[in-house]
C-alpha cells in the first residue's frame, strides 16, 4: 500500500464518527471526562467562548444591515425593535458592528497567538534541549524582550509601522513570543535528561524525533493552557490600540473603534460606549475562565489533589 493510501486509511479511522464515539465514551468514563464535567470553570468559559465564535460567524451572514452603509435620519436611536443595541452617529446598527467587530477581533486574537506561541515554542524547545551557548544567547533576548512592558512595545511598533490592523496584529505578535519561550524552555529541562530521553538519544534517535515524539507532548499542556489565556489579552490589547487610533481605521466596526467613536456620545447615548465594552470584558472572562479551567484539568497533580479531597 502506498503511503499517500496508508495515510488516508489513518485519517479516515480517525475521523470516522464511530471512532469519535468511541473516543468520547471513553474521555467521557475517565478521570479527566469526570473532572471536565464538574468544572464550571471550564464549563462556562466554553460555552462563552463557543457563543462568540458563532456569533462571528453566523451573525454577519444573518443580520440585516451592512455594517458601514450611513442613515443619518436613524442617527443616535435608542434600543428598539429594528435596532436591539441602537445606532451610532451616522445611523448605523450597533448589533450589526458589534458582530462584525468580533469576527475582526477573535480573528485577530487568534493569528497573533497563533504566531507567538510558533515562535515562542521553537525557540524555547531549541534553547532548553541545546543548552549552552545556544540557551544563553536565548534566553537573554528572552530577558530583553520581557523587560518591557507588552502594551507599550506594541504601542510603539505599532506606531513606527503605521495604522492598521495588519500591523497591530504584527506588533501584538512580536511582543508576547517570550513568555512561551521561558514556559517552553522550563518544561523541557524538567524531562530531557530523564531516562527515557536518555535512551533514545544513546540509542541513535535523531534530535527531530526526540523533540516530536518526548519533549513537544510534555509542552503541550502548559502551552495550551498558556496560548488560551493569551487570547483574551490579545483582543484586549487591541481593543486598546484600535481605541487609540492605531489599530482598525473607520469606517471599519471594530470594538476598540466603537469605543473610540461613541466616547463623545458618552452621555447622550452611552449605549455606544456600554455595548462594545461588554462585549470586550465578557470576551476577557470567557478566555480567562476557559484557561484556568484547562490548566484544572490538564494539570495531573491537580487532578489528584482534587480527587484525594473529594474521597
Amino acid at each position: 500500500m502506498s503511503d499517500p493510501q496508508h495515510a488516508a486509511r489513518r485519517v479516515w479511522s480517525w475521523l470516522h464518527p464511530g471512532s469519535l464515539l468511541e473516543r468520547g465514551r471513553t474521555l467521557a468514563d475517565s478521570q479527566r471526562g469526570r473532572a471536565i464535567r464538574r468544572n464550571s470553570h471550564l464549563r462556562l468559559g466554553g460555552g462563552l467562548v463557543c457563543l462568540l465564535a458563532i456569533v462571528s460567524v453566523v451573525g454577519p451572514v444573518i443580520t440585516p444591515y451592512d455594517p458601514t452603509a450611513q442613515a443619518l435620519e436613524a442617527r443616535l436611536q435608542g434600543p428598539s425593535a429594528d435596532h436591539p443595541l441602537g445606532t451610532d452617529a451616522l445611523g448605523r446598527d450597533v448589533a450589526t458592528r458589534l458582530v462584525y467587530g468580533a469576527r475582526i477581533s477573535l480573528g485577530l486574537a487568534l493569528v497573533a497567538t497563533t504566531v507567538r506561541l510558533v515562535i515562542g515554542t521553537t525557540i524555547g524547545l531549541v534553547a532548553g534541549y541545546a543548552g549552552g551557548v545556544v540557551d544563553a544567547i536565548a534566553m537573554r533576548v528572552v530577558d530583553i524582550q520581557l523587560a518591557f512592558p507588552g502594551l507599550v512595545l506594541a504601542l510603539v511598533i505599532a506606531g513606527v509601522l503605521g495604522p492598521s490592523l495588519t500591523n497591530v496584529m504584527i506588533a501584538l505578535s512580536v511582543v508576547g513570543w517570550a513568555t512561551y519561550a521561558r514556559v517552553v524552555r522550563g518544561s523541557v529541562l524538567s524531562v530531557k535528561d530523564r531516562a527515557y530521553v536518555e535512551s533514545a538519544r544513546l540509542y541513535g534517535t535523531p534530535r527531530r524525533r526526540i523533540a516530536r515524539r518526548h519533549l513537544l507532548p510534555t509542552i503541550l499542556n502548559p502551552v495550551l493552557v498558556l496560548a488560551t489565556l493569551n487570547l483574551g489579552t490579545v483582543v484586549l490589547a487591541a481593543a486598546g490600540l484600535s481605541f487609540l487610533g492605531l489599530g482598525a481605521q473607520p469606517p471599519t466596526a471594530e470594538w476598540g473603534t466603537m469605543i473610540a467613536d461613541g466616547r463623545s456620545y458618552l452621555r447622550s447615548a452611552p449605549w455606544l460606549i456600554t455595548v462594545p465594552g461588554v462585549a470586550i470584558a465578557v470576551t476577557v472572562i470567557a478566555f480567562n475562565l476557559l484557561g484556568d479551567g484547562l490548566r484544572d484539568v490538564l494539570d495531573p497533580d491537580h487532578l489528584d489533589d482534587r480527587e484525594r479531597r473529594r474521597t
